[in-house]
């Protein structure tokens, strides 16, 4: 008996220990570079939030949001900075930082916010890959095309991972998609999502009365989804999506916010 309460003790105690060295592996988001033009945060193990600037003629100086992931000294950006000089500093980083190959550049739509920087990617040998609506519409607009088209869905490696960009329907543009790294469980919603206590932002291209059951089909298709983050704005969790829902939902008759989100 006193030989089984000796082995009941250790085995408490190394649950302790394993709890304990759990709490302590808890990651804490930081600021990892910073210049006057981006901003890059460290907000898990292996992903990275990058943060550029655009100014617009109806909201001011607009800060956008992309995502960098990385495993195996690889990397896979979601949406460029919004110009080529903020792009270039920013593959210089993961370049000679995080000592990572880039293998893909992702725009998650055509506006200047997700492909605006597309040009230094390109001089940079970098692959670039868009939902085939998003090269329709940079090539109607003029814009930067990316050179690789997909459609409803595309999986790519990153080191020995995957990311998955997807498309679930029309909401803050035609071309929307969505890009999730499942060994993280994060998802870059880019400007479908929206920010808590964010406005409607600017809808001159969106779909608004798809967008509630675009990003209902979001929800569905990523249950265990932990970080979540927005085109602009904090990120945070799956209230995001519930709260984008809400904002769009039949129920929310009021005016669009004074908000570039």
């Amino acid at each position: 008996m006193k030989a089984l309460n000796i082995l009941l003790i250790i085995v408490i105690s190394l649950l302790n220990l394993n709890c304990s060295s759990q709490k302590q592996e808890v990651f804490k988001p930081k600021e990892v570079y910073k210049s006057n033009e981006l901003i890059v945060t460290q907000i898990t193990k292996n992903s990275f939030e990058h943060t550029s600037f655009l100014q617009t003629d109806d909201f001011g100086k607009v800060p956008c949001n992309g995502l960098i992931v990385t495993n195996s000294n690889e990397a896979i950006v979601f949406d460029t900075p919004t110009n080529d000089e903020s792009s270039g500093a920013l593959i210089k980083w993961i370049k000679e930082t995080l000592h990572c190959k880039i293998n893909a550049i992702i725009p998650t739509h055509f506006h200047d916010d997700c492909l605006g920087g597309l040009k230094a990617f390109d001089e940079n040998d970098v692959p670039s890959y868009a939902y085939f609506k998003t090269i329709e519409l940079a090539k109607e607009k003029g814009f930067a095309i990316p050179e690789n088209s997909f459609r409803d869905s595309l999986v790519l490696k990153v080191g020995d991972e995957n990311i998955v960009a997807k498309f679930f329907g029309e909401g803050h543009t035609k071309d929307n998609v969505v890009g999730y790294f499942p060994s993280e469980k994060i998802m870059f919603g880019g400007c479908l999502i929206k920010e808590l206590g964010a406005g409607k932002g600017f809808l001159g291209d969106a779909n608004v009365t798809n967008w509630p059951a675009t990003v209902e089909s979001v929800k569905k298709a990523y249950p265990d989804v932990k970080i979540i983050v927005p085109g602009h704005g904090q990120y945070g969790d799956n209230k995001l999506l519930d709260y984008t829902i809400n904002l769009f939902g039949p129920q929310t008759s009021r005016p669009t916010a004074a908000s570039p989100k």
